[in-house]
């Protein structure tokens, strides 16, 4: 059996909520995004619902938070569409469920946040940055589709001809310019990230309104807009699905894999 790719605990906070801890835990192979991690990742949130936590963090293990599916698979694989059912499916569920859950979800993201694992940081509720992360989608290089929100959630973020510019560039968001744009909240030394993790969720805890908290994201993320989102990301999958079986996209990737 494989071993765990996420790690999850459970830690009670000075008010008495919940705390869970969530860490993408596949370093050796920079987090990417497989069948095994998302299961898992979808699994883990499925946990902090049924917990009733009342904050989530999301970090990650490693030099990168995480560099997204994993291209070396998706060209290896013999029926490219249906290996991408079982990553972009599962990750597109994540970020919709990211949207709709309770708890207040916290990010911490450090090195490269690329391709679809950027969508965790779009659908997270607030996010510190360290000083070495950036984030950047290479759809455009590799020749896939957009997933995990770029499309579907960034531009409700940042606005549409924002997020159209940056995908269709490629361009490479630094901590900074993340922040800037609103896509994060504070940029902090990557030796410090999870200190100051911690120490903001405590700082939320010690307010004593987390029914205003999630009465606000609740409101925030209301059923009319989450389920035009919703929309969006099964149009991604869709698109996604469409493109990856396409000449011109195995060319792409090997493109892509060359350059590693």
């Amino acid at each position: 059996m494989s071993a765990p790719k996420i790690a999850v605990t459970d830690e009670p906070l000075p008010s008495g909520a919940l705390l869970t801890r969530i860490k993408l835990n596949a370093p050796e192979r920079c987090n990417s995004l497989d069948p095994q991690m998302v299961e898992e990742l979808r699994d883990a949130l499925g946990h902090a619902r049924r917990q009733d936590a009342a904050f989530v963090a999301l970090t990650a293990k490693g030099r990168h938070f995480s560099t997204g599916g994993d291209v070396a698979a998706f060209h290896a694989s013999r029926d490219r569409a249906a290996y991408a059912d079982t990553v972009v499916g599962p990750l597109q569920d994540i970020v919709r469920t990211m949207l709709q859950l309770p708890a207040i979800v916290v990010a911490g993201v450090q090195g490269a946040c690329t391709g679809g694992s950027a969508g965790l940081l779009f659908a997270s509720d607030l996010a510190l940055l360290a000083e070495n992360a950036f984030i950047q989608p290479f759809y455009t290089e590799v020749g896939f589709a957009p997933d995990g929100g770029w499309c579907a959630l960034l531009p409700e973020r940042i606005g549409a001809a924002r997020a159209l510019h940056i995908q269709l560039e490629n361009r490479r968001l630094t901590a900074p310019m993340a922040v800037e744009l609103g896509i994060a909240q504070e940029t902090v030394p990557a030796a410090e990230l999870e200190r100051c993790l911690g120490d903001k969720i405590r700082r939320l805890d010690e307010t004593g309104i987390l029914h205003s908290m999630r009465a606000t994201k609740r409101l925030v993320w209301d059923e009319p807009r989450i389920a035009a989102v919703s929309e969006r990301l099964r149009a991604e999958q869709d698109s996604f699905r469409s493109l990856i079986g396409r000449e011109e996209t195995a060319a792409g990737m090997e493109r892509f894999l060359d350059t590693l």
